[in-house]
């Protein structure tokens, strides 16, 4: 027995003294995409040389962390499992380096930030402002749905996350950002569209084009169908903003989304609000991090800007549209 115990041990001693960082590094760019090319091309390496670094982190682990399925890489069950411990790992090896570069000051290092897709159409601008300000400091960050930010908030993967609803299921510190309306849009020969404050129930025959389970603005659609008591005559499911508003555009449905990702269609007359009782639904825009997280004092500063200049990007750039749902005067006709 002790014999076995030793021998585990000696196993496990290995494993620590034959793994880099580099390896990691590269392994969990290499997860991240599921294609050594792709991992290749963002670390600057050649594809021989990431599935070098991969073999040898096999090795040294004692299994297999990727495996081909369909013709396509996908990560094996212990690929996925070192993916978040990888993560982690790295994540509190950046706080230490965050933590070493703040004693030398605050506008300089790196900062990791977690944008939720929907946030995608006014945060790179927030982003180019920031670092025309503070040009020493790298900005990285992930664009995903909102389960996808909360595993990178919970593998230590990124600083502060951009998202729309705070998440309960995680113990974080969340601060509001901005207003976030989401709206009801269709083509724009949609029966309805110039129709006052007209209830959900009218869309009963419309099919509802939906994001991927586990977006925020899914959980909206799902939040404000239960609160209706109303149930779409069909759902679609797609994976994008983009695809949404192709899909309304070409006549296939009607869908609740962010008003804040809809302004070159609104400015260019290519799609409808329709003015649904009850909408816009008013959301926050929330900046989040873990609690327990010790932010550097760059992330602090990063934060604190979105905190002063988000609110007031976001009303200059849709102020055109704030009066799209004003009240009809008494009296008035639909």
């Amino acid at each position: 027995m002790q014999s076995a115990r030793f021998a585990t041990s000696r196993i496990n001693l290995n494993f620590v003294r034959t793994l880099t960082l580099r390896q990691l590094q590269i392994f969990v760019v290499a997860s991240r995409y599921t294609s050594f090319a792709r991992a290749a091309e963002e670390l600057h390496l050649t594809q021989p040389a990431v599935s070098m670094q991969i073999h040898q982190l096999e090795d040294a682990v004692g299994l297999r962390l990727f495996e081909r399925v369909a013709r396509k890489l996908a990560l094996t069950e212990a690929g996925e499992m070192l993916t978040h411990h990888a993560s982690r790992i790295l994540g509190e090896i950046k706080d230490a380096e965050d933590a070493m570069m703040s004693l030398k000051q605050a506008d300089s290092g790196s900062i990791n930030v977690g944008i939720v897709s929907s946030a995608t159409y006014f945060a790179p601008k927030l982003l180019a402002q920031y670092s025309h300000l503070y040009p020493k400091v790298d900005v990285h960050f992930s664009v995903g749905n909102r389960d996808a930010l909360l595993r990178l908030l919970q593998d230590n993967a990124i600083d502060l996350a951009i998202m729309g609803r705070p998440p309960p299921e995680l113990d974080t510190t969340a601060e509001p950002l901005a207003s976030h309306p989401q709206v009801v849009i269709a083509p724009l020969d949609h029966p309805l569209c110039g129709a006052r404050r007209f209830d959900l129930q009218e869309l009963r025959g419309d099919t509802f084009l939906l994001r991927e389970p586990g977006s925020g603005t899914r959980i909206s659609s799902e939040v404000m169908f239960r609160q209706h008591l109303f149930t779409p005559a069909k759902t679609v499911t797609l994976g994008s903003n983009e695809t949404i508003k192709q899909a309304v555009m070409a006549g296939m449905g009607v869908s609740l989304i962010s008003l804040h990702t809809l302004q070159l269609e609104l400015r260019s007359g290519e799609i409808a609000l329709l003015d649904v009782s009850g909408t816009p639904i008013e959301r926050t825009w929330q900046v989040v991090h873990l609690r327990s997280k010790q932010l550097s004092p760059t992330s602090i500063v990063f934060r604190q800007f979105l905190l002063e200049h988000a609110a007031t990007h976001l009303e200059r750039e849709y102020a055109a549209f704030a009066g799209v749902f004003a009240k009809p005067a008494v009296g008035a006709e639909r």
